[in-house]
């Protein structure tokens, strides 16, 4: 599983020029599962993003989680970011989940993340989204367990 995380003052998921989600202060969380994930790693990156200090505390220090800002969680399903990129000029494919078993483990990880902490929004697993986000830092975060 692999989460690309990027801290935002605002972030937003559109399809067919509908904004279907939207947070303020939060995490873009953009989300890759791979053939051997399973509920074991979506636990794993759960905990990990709830828990991950990329928040200033009033020293200017980043000591400070989702959970304690009180931010939000923008979750988008990302399968490019599974790409084998290592060889030619067109990546590959294979090394990402198959889209049926990739859209069950995106609603897996979204209801269970929802039961731990339910400030999140989310994208449509294999639809056409734009997203909009203004990084805050910029603070960017490459997320695998």
């Amino acid at each position: 599983m692999i989460c690309l995380i990027q801290r935002v003052s605002h972030g937003s998921v559109s399809v067919q020029q509908k904004i279907i989600g939207h947070i303020n202060t939060g995490l873009v969380v953009l989300t890759a599962f791979q053939p051997d994930d399973s509920f074991d790693e979506i636990s794993k990156m759960i905990h990990k993003l709830l828990h991950y200090r990329v928040f200033a505390d009033p020293q200017d220090k980043m000591n400070l989680n989702i959970q304690q800002v009180q931010g939000s969680l923008l979750l988008i399903p990302q399968f490019t970011l599974a790409a084998n990129t290592q060889k030619g000029l067109r990546p590959s494919f294979s090394s990402a989940a198959s889209p049926k078993i990739a859209q069950q483990l995106f609603t897996q990880f979204t209801h269970q993340i929802q039961t731990e902490y339910p400030l999140i929004q989310t994208g449509k697993f294999g639809a056409d989204m734009q997203i909009t986000l203004t990084n805050d830092g910029p603070v960017t975060f490459w997320l695998e367990v």
